[in-house]
């Protein structure tokens, strides 16, 4: 088995659930008490939500390829990094370290391609709805992206730094989302991103119209998929 490197806090809710996938997954594929072989390293999330916050994306970067070296001094034999938004600096914390970095945006965009999806429901943080660093690789991928409305995209990043990233779950942000799907289907989307790795403490399948791609699920499983290949 080899040694996956998980670099997490961001939030710690997300990465608890990446931990629990992944042991399960190992247990499940290799049976009896077996579970993953694991380096974690765990950011203060109020950090780095305010380098986002300011715009310091450099000094981001800088503080996760710093801790990816600390992973794969640690043994880690590839880096996963626990958080959708984060992958704004996946490049550099690739430069950082000489082993693979599985980017969570190719593994979705794989899983969605698989299902016979081309037009897909991108949900997120602002910065991944917003911004082109998490579109693009979909696209790279053949897929057609559809992101909420500015006022909806408000909405839903509310959602996530008020009350998924502190474990807060309730039944009227889920209906914001259910809400916020409707209306992409309606746009033309035939599945739907769940394109930050909290939203899938709130959001199941039933809460959709879509098929969903969770991204923290799917992540997980290839990271499973390394750590026995």
């Amino acid at each position: 088995m080899r040694r996956i490197g998980l670099l997490g806090g961001m939030s710690w809710e997300s990465s608890a659930l990446y931990y629990q996938l992944i042991n399960e997954g190992i247990r499940d594929r290799l049976g009896g008490l077996h579970s993953a072989d694991l380096a974690l390293v765990s950011l203060d999330f109020a950090e780095v939500e305010r380098l986002q916050s300011d715009g310091e994306w450099q000094q981001a970067a800088s503080l996760l390829a710093t801790e990816a070296v600390r992973l794969e001094r640690a043994g880690a034999e590839c880096i996963v990094v626990c958080t959708n938004t984060m992958h704004k600096v996946a490049d550099r914390v690739q430069q950082a370290v000489r082993i693979p970095l599985i980017h969570i945006g190719d593994v979705t965009a794989r899983a969605v391609v698989g299902a016979g999806v081309g037009s897909v429901a991108l949900l997120g943080t602002r910065f991944t709805m917003r911004e082109t660093f998490y579109r693009e690789r979909l696209e790279a991928h053949g897929l057609r992206v559809l992101v909420p409305a500015p006022e909806v995209q408000t909405k839903l990043d509310g959602i996530i730094y008020s009350e998924l990233v502190l474990g807060i779950v309730t039944e009227p942000s889920r209906e914001v989302y259910r809400r916020a799907i409707a209306d992409l289907a309606e746009a033309g989307a035939d599945g739907v991103i769940l394109g930050c790795t909290e939203i899938e403490l709130l959001v199941r399948p039933q809460d959709s119209p879509l098929p969903t791609f969770p991204t923290t699920s799917l992540h997980a499983r290839a990271a499973v998929d390394f750590a026995l290949g």
